[in-house]
């Protein structure tokens, strides 16, 4: 894997676009990622691990804040590597989630993340492009993985030697260490068979005792039924069970067999007594129905006189049904004339009421009859001209009172329409006012903007100055700190130049020409004095005024931005700070002003508007309404014409109108209904004296007819015939009693005729209570039999059934017994319980122990190194104090003493250099663990400043060797020896407003 490019906007402390060309860095194999604490040089890392995993390492990842505080609230967060993975190059475009103002309204949403995976490869045309892949976040993480070949905390560990995390690892404690090996190797499959052995153990444990219940609760339901208890140590050996029930199923069947043979024997007796019974009950029957039939015949004698009367009432009944529906003719007919009678009475009573008369005779009453019919045509022919009459003078009064309303609302758009213009010049003048207002905001809202503007540029220059202050006096110790180290060169010069006598001297051999005199003889070699310098001393005192040379230099370019800067910021400003806040304050204080007149313009246009057209609608409705006044004056004359008109008419037909009523306004519909009333009783009782005549008539025949039928049937009169007639159901009750004693007599004659019961009254009485006796103890006898041999049928069926469960109880517990041994040697094993794991060692820590002796194997390759040859690390699998799992210890041995040391007692500087190769260990074991992955580019994050010169000489040629191969290394510290020692840089830089990177190279 190596890096290419890296961009990161609003990510981290980030706030604009910042851009790393990893190209440019690895051409010098070796670079610096440098910056003052909290710049964000973990961030560039962070980006890194972000593109490729959407995540970062360690605890930053559970803040869930990957975006800028400084960016714009709109500005989306966004990380871009190009990296080659496997041999292809990609693309990774990554958004974490992240919370934006509404596009529309108040409030914020919520943007979810997203991916876009490109790779540059040869398109149809043979030109390389970049061809979209996945745009899905599982598989892009799925993609990068395989092509890593490694997860984040893998990675993390492998590509990006974490921040102080070795050191941690280094001190401690076994468990700590397993949780974070476990985590690097995904050794997680070797816990979780652990608790899956467990977790089956106890599943088992929990079917067997599953099964252990119900074999019991079934040897327990076999014993209650067979009254029998089950072997005691059945639980021991479940097969006892089975011959048990086999024993105890082959006594039932015995049992039953015999018990079968009982029942046959008792049923056989009781058959034969319910037979002796039944017969003496037969006999007693025979003799009770002969003695009852004696007792019927006595009582039919008894009831003939009766009998004979009936049957008389009978025969009248039926003569005098033929006359009585003539009677009842007869009689009808003469109730209609006494109801004729009284209806005529009624009607001339009523008439005489009405009319006030004392009496009516036939002819006084035809001719008020006549009277009332003309009387009733006149109204008919008067009607029509009353309800125009009636019309008309209804329409005259809505039209005066219309005309009253025009004229009152004619009054009130006149009154208005004198206000009206008034009012609209008063709201003409504030509305000028107004406008004006809108006009001076604009104006005052521009300045305010250009103030704001100058505000900033004078709080900038006020800022600027002060770094500049900082800056010039670090310029000014860096130029002294330059000026007394270059007079300690010359200095150190002279005192060089004074000894380099002796100094040639040092330098020359037996036989060799001095390079002075040129003589091959040296008889009196010059002595160095004491504390003479020589070159190497010279050297590095020219390496610390080179180094101070670039110090001042970059300060003098600070000071000169800064400069730069500050005259922009007050060319721009003006005037100071206070003096462009009053200004600011005096415009929004009128802007203010300006604002609340100008809110105003709306309503006072809306006034004038709405008075304007007020006026224009009174304009017109006073036309309006003057038209109609017109209109409804002669409407209403026209109408009081025809009014009067109409009257005359209606008198003129009516003369005898009361005095009271107004001519024209006589009621007519009283009029009528009297003389209709009058005209309805006169007729009335006319058509009641014909239809009364008629019905007498009818009735005096009808009696006659019906006499001389009764005459004929026997009866003296019809009112005779009528005493003698029953209802039909009476004559249906006396036949029904009269068929029923002749059936009585005949059935009572059949029995006295039968010879069993003749033959039965002479026999002996039997004794049915003995017999009955007798019966019931047979059937107690077989019914108990039967029982008997039902309850060992059903014991037998009850045990066939029991034994057949129990049999398939058992075959589905022999599994679950076998696989609990199995799985309970299984998991006594891996949990370093069993007497065969002669290590006592859980199988996760096993393991974890062989792939720490590889890490400490492959540390000590390097460490040997960086430390000299003095120390290497030792992987131990003894306990160390307070632990309670062993098996991951670690202590370092030196081998100038020969002595086993805690990490804890090592120094800063030695700590530092001995978790510097655990770490590269670490990384070697898990690159080869993932098959050997190329990992190109690679980061060491910070520690360097512990070190003393000469170990940091070995810690940097040792990372000198990891760029062997191509290999790009970047040192992520702020220490400023690497900054002389690491020309090619990638610097952060922090500021008010986010970091910013700047790239320098060699």
């Amino acid at each position: 894997m190596r890096l290419h490019h890296l961009e990161v906007v609003a990510f981290g402390p980030f706030a604009e676009a910042s851009r790393v060309d990893f190209d440019a860095l690895s051409d010098a194999g070796l670079f610096l990622l440098s910056g003052p604490t909290g710049a964000g040089k973990s961030s560039i890392l962070d980006a890194v691990c972000f593109a490729l995993y959407g995540d970062v390492p360690g605890d930053r990842s559970a803040a869930k804040r990957l975006r800028s505080d400084h960016a714009a609230a709109d500005v989306a967060p966004r990380v871009v590597l190009e990296a080659t993975l496997s041999g292809r190059r990609f693309r990774i475009d990554r958004s974490p989630a992240w919370t934006r103002p509404k596009r529309r309204g108040k409030g914020t949403t919520t943007e979810q993340a997203r991916v876009v995976i490109s790779e540059r490869r040869a398109g149809d045309d043979g030109a390389d492009a970049w061809h979209p892949l996945s745009t899905r976040l599982d598989e892009t993480g799925h993609l990068v993985t395989r092509l890593v070949g490694m997860t984040l905390p893998q990675f993390c560990q492998v590509a990006l030697l974490p921040q102080g995390r070795f050191q941690a690892f280094l001190r401690a404690r076994s468990e700590e260490r397993h949780a974070l090996l476990q985590q690097v190797f995904q050794t997680g499959r070797f816990d979780r068979t652990e608790r899956w052995l467990r977790d089956r153990r106890i599943e088992l444990r929990r079917a067997g005792d599953l099964h252990h219940r119900a074999v019991a609760d079934l040897v327990s339901r076999v014993s209650e039924v067979a009254h029998h208890e089950a072997p005691a140590d059945w639980s021991a050996d479940p097969t006892t069970v089975q011959a048990w029930i086999r024993d105890l199923s082959q006594a039932a069947v015995t049992a039953s067999v015999e018990q079968a043979i009982a029942v046959e024997n008792a049923s056989a007796e009781e058959v034969a007594a319910s037979q002796a019974s039944a017969a003496g009950i037969e006999l007693a029957g025979l003799r009770a129905t002969y003695a009852a039939a004696r007792r019927a015949h006595a009582a039919v004698e008894a009831a003939a006189p009766e009998h004979a009367s009936r049957k008389r009432r009978v025969d009248k009944a039926q003569r005098a049904g033929a006359v009585r529906p003539l009677h009842d003719l007869a009689q009808q007919a003469r109730r209609d004339v006494d109801d004729l009678e009284q209806q005529s009475a009624a009607a001339r009573g009523r008439l005489r009421a009405l009319l006030e008369e004392e009496s009516l005779d036939d002819q006084q009453v035809a001719d008020h009859r006549r009277a009332a019919t003309q009387a009733l045509t006149d109204i008919a022919r008067v009607r029509p001209l009353q309800r125009q009459a009636v019309d008309v003078a209804r329409h005259l009064a809505r039209v005066e009172r219309v005309r009253e309303e025009s004229a009152a609302r004619l009054r009130q758009v006149q009154e208005r329409a004198d206000e009206v213009p008034a009012a609209l010049e008063q709201a003409i003048v504030p509305l000028t006012a107004a406008q004006e207002s809108v006009v001076t905001a604009e104006a005052l809202t521009r300045d305010l903007e250009v103030l704001r503007v100058r505000v900033r540029a004078a709080r900038s220059a006020e800022a600027i100055g002060a770094q500049l202050a900082t800056a010039g006096f670090a310029l000014a110790e860096a130029t002294q700190a330059r000026l007394l180290a270059r007079e300690t060169l010359v200095e150190l010069r002279e005192q060089r130049l004074d000894g380099m006598a002796a100094e040639i001297a040092g330098k020359l051999a037996v036989g060799a020409c001095c390079p002075v005199c040129g003589s091959a003889e040296h008889p009196s070699l010059a002595s160095p004095a004491p504390g003479a310098p020589d070159e190497a001393a010279e050297r590095e005192v020219r390496r610390e005024v080179d180094d101070l040379e670039v110090v001042v230099e970059a300060h003098a370019q600070q000071v000169r931005g800064l400069e730069s800067q500050l005259a922009a910021a007050l060319a721009e400003s003006g005037d100071s700070v206070e003096q462009l806040l009053v200004e600011e304050e005096s415009t929004l204080a009128r802007l203010d002003r300006a604002r609340a007149d100008a809110a105003l313009l709306p309503s006072l246009q809306a006034r004038v508007d709405s008075l304007r057209a007020e006026l224009d609608a009174l304009a017109a409705d006073r036309d309006e309404l003057v038209a109609a006044t017109a209109q409804h004056d002669t409407e209403a004359a026209v109408l009081a014409s025809r009014l009067e008109a109409l009257r005359e008419q209606v008198a003129a037909v009516v003369p005898d109108a009361d005095d009271a009523r107004e001519q024209g306004q006589v009621d007519l519909d009283a009029l009528t209904a009297f003389h209709q009333q009058v005209e309805s009783l006169a007729q009335r009782i006319c058509d009641l004296t014909a239809e009364l005549s008629r019905a007498d008539a009818t009735a005096t025949s009808t009696q006659q007819a019906a006499d001389e039928l009764a005459g004929r049937a026997g009866f003296d009169s019809s009112a005779a015939a009528a005493a003698s007639w029953l209802s039909d159901d009476d004559v249906a009750e006396l036949q029904r009693l009269i068929e029923r004693h002749e059936r009585e007599a005949a059935r009572v004659a059949e029995l006295l005729a039968d010879e069993d019961l003749v033959r039965s009254a002479t026999a002996d009485p039997p004794d049915l209570e003995a017999l009955a006796q007798a019966h019931h103890r047979a059937k107690e006898a077989a019914a108990a039999a039967r029982h008997r041999d039902m309850s060992l049928r059903d014991r037998g069926r009850r045990l066939r059934g029991l034994a057949d469960e129990v049999e398939a109880a058992l075959a589905a517990w022999t599994p679950v017994r076998d696989d609990l041994e199995l799985v309970t040697d299984l998991a006594a094993m891996v949990e370093g319980k069993h007497p065969d794991n002669r290590l006592q060692m859980r199988l996760s820590a096993y393991v974890l122990a062989h792939r720490l002796s590889q890490v400490v194997e492959a540390a000590n390759l390097r460490l040997s190194t960086m430390s000299d040859q003095r120390y290497s690390l030792v992987h131990t699998g003894q306990r160390g104090a307070g632990e309670t799992r062993g098996g991951l210890s670690l202590v370092v041995r030196d081998d100038w003493t020969g002595d086993d040391r805690d990490p804890a007692t090592l120094s800063g500087g030695e700590t530092f250099v001995v978790s510097l190769a655990l770490a590269l260990g670490l990384a070697d074991v898990i690159t080869e663990e993932a098959g050997g992955t190329d990992l190109e580019t690679l980061f060491v994050d910070e520690g360097f400043g512990s070190l003393d010169s000469e170990t940091l000489e070995d810690v940097m040629d040792t990372l000198d060797t990891l760029r062997d191969g191509g290999r790009v290394v970047g040192v992520v510290s702020h220490v400023p020896e690497l900054q002389t020692r690491i020309p090619t840089q990638l610097r952060v830089h922090r500021g008010r407003t986010g970091s910013r990177t700047t790239l320098e190279l060699a």
